[in-house]
């Protein structure tokens, strides 16, 4: 594992809409090993060995994470945000955040009032956005001259290792980032002769943006789409709706009618032929999967898409957790199953009618 890279990756501060640090990060590591590298319009960006001509085979990870906005500094300095993404509000109470402000980066601390000063039914009543803000521990004056309405910011959390495990912020997605830049590595590396391209996709978290743009520009032949989903061994977590994706199972591969049913059997004779563990499950849902994978096989006429995730604990937390074993078996599925596809052409439905060796 590249602990240097993911570290940089995870302590980039890219809350959707503002993915540029992430991003920075993104093309220094691939401009050591890619053929190419480029940025769109909309702050997607993206790595492609091999022609450069062609319809090609993506890998996609979305560069964005969950964040805050500023939406009014009052009279006496505090500060009042909204939400980019989504979050537990009991989450924010106490939690210090990382501006990035105009003139250089702001720490503030998320306030409410007091316990001592609750009312009964405040005290068991759920706590709203509204009733949040940030102390920066400056001036008033000071505050609305360097803070400005958008704003954004990210909850701030240090990075940790800690045995075969990661906690931080942002590992939804740059979790999925790294796999894919080090998947994208190995394939130059081990001679892939097809036109692969990478995409850091922006905005996902507010509405999978990016992608969208991204799959309609690229028109490839199919996609691999790479993000986490729900470590089922935490306290709490229904297994019985959503099945078993426990840390150390391996990368989950996500089964439900929008999701390429071809592709994925593709994927399952591949890791089964390398003693590469997995698991499926179909997610909360078997209408979509909330994730870039549904805008990929969207678009123009539809692209083969799979979804492959990587088990994450406390998803959308400062403290979120995976297990590094896993993003090994996800880095390493990608690579088999684009070498062992070169030249196969597009997957289609009914390749699926099609005997197959046991071998």
């Amino acid at each position: 594992m590249n602990l240097i890279l993911l570290k940089a990756l995870l302590e980039a501060a890219a809350p959707s809409g503002s993915e540029e640090r992430a991003a920075a990060v993104f093309l220094e590591e691939a401009r050591t090993f890619a053929d190419r590298t480029y940025t769109d319009h909309f702050g997607n960006v993206y790595a492609e060995i091999g022609p450069s001509e062609g319809r090609p085979r993506v890998l996609e990870a979305h560069i964005d994470e969950i964040g805050v906005m500023v939406s009014h500094v009052d009279q006496e300095g505090n500060v009042y945000f909204h939400e980019i993404g989504g979050m537990d509000k009991a989450i924010y109470v106490g939690a210090r955040v990382r501006l990035l402000a105009p003139g250089g980066d702001l720490i503030g601390v998320v306030g409410r009032k007091p316990i001592h000063l609750m009312s009964g039914e405040e005290k068991v009543a759920g706590i709203k956005l509204e009733e949040l803000s940030l102390d920066l521990a400056l001036e008033p004056d000071e505050v609305k001259k360097r803070v400005p309405n958008g704003t954004v910011g990210v909850l701030e959390a240090p990075v940790l290792f800690v045995g075969q495990r990661v906690v931080s912020r942002a590992l939804d997605n740059r979790i999925g980032v790294y796999a894919v830049l080090e998947a994208l590595r190995q394939l130059k590396n081990r001679g892939c002769t097809e036109r692969i391209v990478l995409v850091g996709s922006v905005q996902e978290e507010v509405g999978h943006y990016g992608a969208k743009m991204a799959a309609y520009g690229l028109d490839p032949l199919e996609a691999l789409v790479v993000d986490v989903t729900f470590e089922t061994s935490q306290s709490g977590v229904d297994v019985k709706r959503l099945g078993e994706s426990p840390f150390g199972s391996g990368v989950n591969l996500c089964v439900m009618p929008i999701l390429h049913s071809g592709l994925r059997k593709k994927l399952e004779r591949t890791a089964t032929a390398h003693n590469l563990p997995f698991t499926m499950t179909s997610g909360s849902s078997v209408r979509k999967s909330f994730s870039n994978a549904d805008d990929f096989t969207l678009s123009r006429r539809g692209v083969p898409t799979a979804l492959l995730s990587i088990p994450c604990r406390s998803m959308h937390s400062p403290g979120e957790q995976v297990d590094l074993r896993d993003v090994e078996v996800c880095i390493r599925l990608m690579v088999e199953y684009v070498l062992e596809s070169a030249g196969a052409g597009i997957t289609t439905i009914l390749d699926e009618l099609k005997p197959h060796s046991a071998g």
